[in-house]
């Protein structure tokens, strides 16, 4: 028969388990604290000016329409014209044949990643197929420039659905969701600023649960983490 337990006893544990919740509640306030302090500064951390990077978009379609491997390699020039590796503010990405698949909130693509860091990545993404899903619901802001074909988009609550072509920007602040079809086939100029690690498991998930395409997993993990070190080694977080 099992013996009842002292009250003494009772005591104890019950305050070894008030101080282990004290103590979580503690770490998660600090945390809490770290991550809103963090976040109120860092746009300081922000290289990437979005206007310029909509004229370049918007530039690019009109110096090379229906060309995009021309598109993309103009977008590429101006930007380490802009920012050259000699003055050591951002690391860019310029080759243009490192592609990767990419599958997110049900749609499928592909991505040549120019810049990633801790706070902001440039991407083209797109597909000549067409594909459709869900944008993810993101710490960071999002500016989708299209290059060529259309992307369409669509919000609970309206009846018309939005339509972005070759020249327009989609931007998608912080903390909103759409679906949205990049119809027949699409291409974009992609920016986002906010923090992108906390992006990942929404970039990642599909290859681990749907798709298991591991050797996609394993290469999108490299580039990304290669620029993003890249970065850091520069000092641009």
């Amino acid at each position: 028969m099992a013996k009842a337990q002292m009250p003494e006893q009772a005591s104890s544990s019950c305050t070894g388990y008030m101080k282990k919740w004290l103590l979580r509640l503690t770490v998660f306030y600090v945390l809490y604290l770290v991550y809103g302090w963090l976040d109120a500064i860092k746009n300081r951390w922000y290289v990437f000016d979005p206007p310029f990077l909509h004229e370049l978009a918007k530039d690019a379609v009109a110096t090379h329409p229906d060309n995009l491997d021309a598109m993309i390699q103009h977008i590429v020039t101006n930007l380490t014209d802009t920012y050259p590796a000699s003055a050591g503010v951002i690391a860019l990405n310029t080759d243009s044949s490192e592609w990767t698949f990419s599958n997110a909130g049900g749609a499928m693509g592909a991505m040549y990643i120019i810049h990633a860091s801790i706070t902001e990545y440039l991407i083209i993404f797109g597909t000549p197929l067409g594909t459709e899903g869900h944008t993810g619901l993101h710490p960071a802001d999002d500016y989708f420039h299209i290059l060529h074909g259309e992307q369409w988009a669509f919000k609970p609550g309206s009846l018309e659905m939005e339509r972005y072509t070759p020249g327009d920007m989609h931007f998608l602040p912080r903390g909103t969701a759409k679906q949205y079809k990049m119809h027949e086939g699409c291409f974009a100029l992609e920016y986002a600023r906010g923090w992108i690690p906390l992006m990942l498991p929404f970039g990642l998930a599909d290859t681990l649960t749907s798709t298991l395409d591991i050797p996609t997993f394993i290469r999108t993990a490299r580039i990304t983490g290669r620029e993003i070190v890249n970065n850091l080694l520069i000092g641009k977080i």
